[in-house]
């Protein structure tokens, strides 16, 4: 055991006294700071005006209003679609996409079955009637709410087809 031994021991525990090498691969530059956290709802995904998309918004469910009051059942469905089909250009998320059409199928329903009801009509007994025979509750509101979801289902399942029919890039997501 010589002196190179002894300097050895001298050096034991202080810094850069092993020379490892550096640990990372050279030539690669340093990661970058993170970026400060942002909450979701404060970014804006979507192109064009707002006031153009809530526009566009009572416009779909006036037309369920105008397909329910000439019986067209559908109606819900293909405002559901054309918003999917809308939401090519519009981008806005899945989430706020689904809240939309379902507010469009429930108001452009809701009003449909509320305005009778207002004008002294026996819509409630007619609701009842029908949840009876569906074999639901006897309660005017179980045949309202079942129309209610149905409309919302309808609307979001053609959501879910236009939004299919127009996929956006990877990049856009």
């Amino acid at each position: 055991m010589g002196a190179a031994a002894v300097t050895d021991l001298k050096r034991l525990g202080k810094r850069g006294s092993y020379r490892l090498g550096r640990l990372r691969a050279q030539g690669i530059i340093d990661a970058p700071p993170p970026s400060p956290f942002r909450p979701s709802f404060t970014r804006s995904y979507h192109q064009g005006r707002t006031s153009l998309w809530l526009l566009a918004l009572l416009a779909g469910a006036a037309a369920i209003w105008g397909g329910a009051i000439i019986g067209l059942w559908a109606a819900p469905f293909i405002v559901g679609l054309l918003a999917g089909l809308a939401n090519w250009y519009g981008g806005f998320r899945a989430r706020i996409m689904v809240f939309a059409a379902v507010f469009m199928a429930a108001v452009g329903w809701g009003i449909p079955l509320a305005w009778p009801a207002l004008h002294h009509q026996p819509v409630w007994a007619t609701s009842r009637t029908i949840a009876a025979l569906l074999g639901l509750p006897a309660h005017a509101l179980a045949g309202i709410g079942l129309t209610l979801l149905i409309g919302a289902v309808q609307a979001v399942v053609g959501l879910w087809l236009g939004r299919a029919l127009t996929p956006r890039p990877s990049h856009q997501l």
